[in-house]
């Protein structure tokens, strides 16, 4: 097994080495991710015609003639991160209604204890410009003026963050000429983030965008190198407990971890720099930062695998110990740990062979990041489940050689591409009827049907260990988390019994999940 994805990591190294992609740190801000890395969230199909397409460059975003929702650029991942970074404050130069998101951050995460290392320092500041119809006419620059000097007079913090918003953008507002004008003013690094909610139809355009602000203001020159020191950035959907189960591990081989953003401080950013290698949880999510820390300062970087599985787990750490010099301690700690791990994973895949009917393995649906459908499709594999189709709420050419790389060892598959479209994805999960339906916590945990329906993953607030997914921990506690939704149908039987269908019985019976696009538009 490690053979098979030492293999396949020197390959996708290879390709990706050949066609860097160039980021201009000078410019304001990003590209779109359409444009970057030609995205989309609106396809269903073969798996192996959206990556035929993807190598062609031919992927488009059509239009729908209906849509329930969508993601916001500035709300959806971005603004309840951003307000957790301890020793910044966060201006919302919008509508006060924008920075609705940060009203967030305590829910999301005040259930981790402190006795698991959240830090105590956990009062969110932000402000907010409040813009109005009369600032949309005249502009309002001198309102995001006097909220950056409140922000310095009130929490003299080492940052300032400004979230741009919808309105800014539309009234094409000069950010950059007012932080020119003030910096002067104040001693906290002011730090723009264009994330207008109307710029980009893939919410992951947000991640881009704050990470080209930390490449340009924050992160500094290396004063030295931190041999031992590793970047992990990882996404809202990654655990309490999946932190400590990385710290956890790269602390056995005497290396720390630089985790960014949630409750980050500013010279954490700072020194982004001087680590030893970049490391990813989420690809997709890691990309830009990484590829900037690469270009600019030199840092070293690896993009696949994420440490989903025990299998890929062990090429994870095998990756970061090539860039930090502990290429004997690795394999060391992974026979340690395969001697406490490997049995529990083969007691899970044994009731999952219990639970075949006719010979065929369960089925599975997943509803995931693109990210995630690179990692978890070849976990589900490793658990002895079957994976005949994924939903995924984006996809874009960063990943293509890992899809392909999944399609050759696993067959084709259908794929469903969609920001959180509930109707569509509820015609492809009752069409395809998989034995477990993998939901986002974003869309609500469950609908009326009758096998089971549970969540994909929970959010970084979750300290409980059934939760976690990341290393060898969350192998086997996400492992244990399917058996028991396998087992345990009680809940979604009477579900089906006491509620009605979400949608008209036309819906499900027609064969277009896309129905509603405006073809050839």
């Amino acid at each position: 097994m490690a053979n098979k994805h030492d293999k396949h990591h020197r390959k996708g190294s290879c390709k990706r080495n050949k066609i860097k992609k160039i980021l201009d740190l000078d410019k304001d801000t990003c590209p779109n991710r359409e444009q970057r890395a030609n995205g989309t969230n609106v396809y269903y199909g073969k798996a192996s015609e959206l990556l035929n397409d993807a190598k062609q460059r031919n992927i488009r975003i059509p239009d729908r003639k209906f849509q329930q929702s969508g993601g916001c650029v500035l709300n959806f991942y971005l603004s309840n991160r951003v307000t957790t970074i301890r020793d910044a404050v966060t201006i919302f130069n919008a509508p006060v209604g924008c920075s609705a998101g940060s009203l967030g951050y305590r829910e999301l995460y005040r259930g981790v204890p402190e006795s698991l290392g959240r830090t105590n320092e956990y009062n969110s500041a932000w402000l907010t410009t409040n813009l109005q119809q009369d600032d949309v006419v005249y502009g309002a620059s001198e309102k995001l003026r006097d909220a950056i000097l409140k922000a310095e007079e009130r929490y003299n913090p080492q940052a300032i963050f400004i979230l741009t918003s919808c309105t800014t953008g539309i009234i094409g507002e000069d950010i950059e000429g007012t932080v020119d004008e003030v910096q002067d003013e104040v001693n906290a690094k002011i730090v723009p983030i264009h994330c207008e909610g109307i710029r980009s139809r893939l919410v992951q355009t947000g991640y881009d965008a704050f990470w080209h602000a930390i490449l340009k203001y924050l992160v500094k020159e290396p004063e030295k190198k931190q041999e031992d020191l590793v970047n992990v950035a990882s996404m809202l959907s990654y655990t309490w407990q999946d932190r400590l189960e990385i710290k956890r591990l790269l602390g056995k081989l005497g290396l720390r971890v630089n985790f960014i953003p949630e409750f980050a401080t500013v010279s954490d950013f700072e020194q982004l720099s001087e680590a030893a290698v970049t490391a990813p949880i989420c690809p997709t999510y890691t990309d830009y930062l990484s590829r900037g820390l690469e270009q600019k300062y030199g840092v070293p970087y690896f993009l696949y695998p994420s440490p989903t599985g025990i299998s890929n787990t062990d090429e994870w750490l095998r990756n970061i110990a090539k860039y930090t010099g502990k290429e004997d301690e690795v394999e060391k700690l992974i026979e340690e740990e395969h001697k406490i791990w490997v049995p529990k994973m083969n007691a899970i895949k044994d009731e999952f062979v219990k639970l075949r009917k006719n010979g065929k393995k369960p089925t599975v649906l997943g509803s995931l990041g693109q990210g995630r459908l690179v990692s978890q499709m070849p976990y589900f594999d490793e658990l002895g489940l079957a994976t005949p189709a994924a939903m995924a709420q984006d996809f874009d050419d960063l990943l293509i050689d890992e899809l392909e790389e999944i399609i050759e060892n696993n067959g084709d598959f259908q794929i469903m591409v969609n920001t959180f479209q509930a109707a569509e994805q509820a015609n492809v999960t009752t069409n395809l009827d998989p034995d477990l339906t993998l939901t986002c916590p974003f869309q609500g945990g469950t609908w009326e049907r009758d096998n089971n329906v549970t969540r994909i993953h929970s959010l970084r607030g979750d300290p409980e260990p059934t939760s976690a997914q990341s290393g060898y921990a969350g192998a086997i506690a996400f492992g244990n988390f399917l058996l028991h939704a396998f087992k345990n149908k009680s809940y979604h039987k009477t579900l089906a019994e006491k509620t009605e269908k979400s949608y008209k019985d036309w819906w499900y019976e027609q064969d277009n999940p896309l129905y509603y696009l405006n073809e050839g538009k």
